[in-house]
């Protein structure tokens, strides 16, 4: 089997957990039918390197045109959508005024990263951009001290892994868009999750790992809040915490036909002390409409060795989040 192939990750601690999770699966192709907007954009690709979106001095270069929008005039957002990896949501996050937060000592997690010393050695190449220091509540600040995949991520051991890690993963996304129901097929270990996005209430069913999600149009952004979570997820590789408490704020802009920017916002009063997102920069959450690949099959559990053999420990959840 064949492996897909992924950018490269930034230097933050990301273990055993990931490892298991993202690149023991066995991978298979499965032919899709183009859906709209992909159908659409047969043959439009742009043939000039550099385009929008694409890779410069040639490769891929995404569909140029409109929008596609259905029947009903609202914008169409299916396709298969290439996105940024995102180990680390705390890079791009703002308070809801854009004000970035404070960086987070890399040394010790949870404070605030001491003034930089002028006589220090420049960083190399490698060393990334700084954490920085989401506003935490006691009992958020607790759990993200405390927090190592080495005791049990539930990545590993080929859990769900929730909605936000979900999106932030490496992984392809199809969104399939139909009527009054959207839904986001995940590549990774061929999850699903299917909403409405007519505007009715969220439902009073049971919580679960990737939550209630009902969405609603305006003008032409479709905005996807999401409720009842089971707080056994994170919010990203690097394990920033939420709690069943937290609601999810989706929004989708489909700028043309070959791009989507996607903007966040996290309200989780038991983990944070204010709300924040990620900020609403195109070079850090737009997707790119690929018209040349499908999704895979993808089986976290086989050949999960680690995990059979007990060198990836099972998470152990409080029932009390």
């Amino acid at each position: 089997m064949k492996a897909r192939t992924y950018g490269s990750s930034d230097n933050s601690a990301i273990t055993a957990a990931i490892t298991a999770a993202v690149v023991v699966g066995g991978l298979l192709f499965v032919p899709l039918k183009p859906l709209a907007g992909q159908d659409a954009a047969k043959g439009q690709a742009a043939a000039k390197g550099g385009a929008k979106g694409g890779a410069k001095g040639g490769g891929y270069q995404p569909p140029e045109g409109p929008a596609p929008r259905k029947a009903d005039g609202k914008v169409d957002f299916s396709g298969y959508w290439a996105r940024p990896y995102t180990p680390d949501m705390s890079l791009f996050a703002t308070d809801l005024n854009g004000k970035p937060f404070p960086l987070e000592n890399r040394n010790a997690r949870g404070t605030v990263a001491p003034p930089p010393d002028p006589n220090a050695a420049p960083a190399g190449r490698g060393a990334g951009a700084p954490p920085r220091l989401l506003p935490y509540t006691a009992w958020g600040a607790s759990n993200w001290k405390n927090y190592s995949p080495d005791n049990g991520d539930y990545t590993g051991a080929c859990l769900p892994f929730g909605l936000m890690r979900s999106i932030n993963s490496p992984d392809p996304l199809q969104v399939m868009q139909d009527g009054n129901f959207m839904v986001y097929l995940f590549e990774q270990n061929t999850w699903f999750h299917l909403f409405p996005i007519d505007g009715r209430p969220h439902s009073k069913d049971s919580s679960t790992w990737f939550g209630d999600s009902v969405g609603h149009f305006e003008g032409d952004t479709l905005v996807i809040e999401t409720v009842n979570f089971n707080g056994k997820t994170r919010l990203d590789t690097n394990g920033h915490p939420h709690s069943d408490q937290l609601v999810l704020t989706e929004k989708w802009n489909r700028t043309d036909l070959g791009h989507v920017i996607y903007t966040m916002q996290i309200h989780d009063p038991k983990t944070y002390t204010q709300d924040w997102k990620i900020t609403d920069d195109a070079a850090n959450r737009q997707f790119v409409l690929r018209t040349d690949q499908h999704i895979m099959e993808y089986s976290c559990e086989e050949n999960n060795k680690a995990l059979y053999e007990g060198r990836i420990k099972p998470p152990k959840y409080d029932d009390n989040n």
